[in-house]
């Protein structure tokens, strides 16, 4: 029998990644065995956003239409003009609520399920600004519960956190912003 070529064109590949790790993971069964390649196809074509495997074979090849860009709010832009062409932050921001997202942005720079020596928290942090100020930025990390720490300041490590829509279009700007400095 004649094999059907079926392409995949992905828009974001971690988004893609983060639906086919979660439905792996809630995905109900007896035993603990991998899914079949049945299974594992419908599972594929619902994490890039069909309904299953026959209505991926339905659309036409070529790229996937991405999602819309979050629209900026006042918050988010006043958040991008904290930080210069490189992506570091510049000053320290006196609204709550653009420290909060500016450290959103700062927690970007640390890896995930990795554990950090206090030295190796302050090499990152002093790169990612241009004040003068990195033990404020390592005292709002542990603020704000993004980059939790030991009590004697020996192991810190970055937490998972979902961001809200207002964070992560902001997010989304300060990268496009970077990378377009890289160009």
């Amino acid at each position: 029998m004649p094999r059907e070529a079926t392409p995949l064109v992905l828009s974001d590949l971690s988004a893609f990644a983060r639906n086919l790790g979660r439905a792996l993971n809630v995905r109900p069964t007896a035993e603990p065995t991998p899914p079949g390649h049945v299974e594992l196809q419908n599972l594929i074509a619902r994490a890039a956003g069909f309904k299953n495997l026959p209505a991926l074979k339905g659309t036409p090849p070529g790229p996937v239409p991405a999602r819309a860009a979050l629209p900026l709010s006042e918050n988010a832009r006043r958040t991008l003009m904290q930080f210069d062409g490189d992506g570091r932050l510049v000053r320290w921001p006196a609204k709550f609520t653009i420290q909060r997202m500016a450290m959103r942005v700062l927690w970007t720079r640390f890896e995930a399920k990795r554990l950090f020596t206090e030295r190796e928290v302050n090499a990152i942090r002093r790169t990612a600004h241009a004040f003068g100020d990195h033990a404020t930025l390592r005292r709002e990390l542990v603020k704000h519960r993004l980059l939790p720490r030991k009590r004697d300041c020996s192991e810190y490590r970055k937490l998972p956190a979902r961001a809200d829509d207002e964070v992560r279009a902001s997010l989304t700007a300060w990268r496009a912003r970077i990378a377009a400095g890289a160009t």
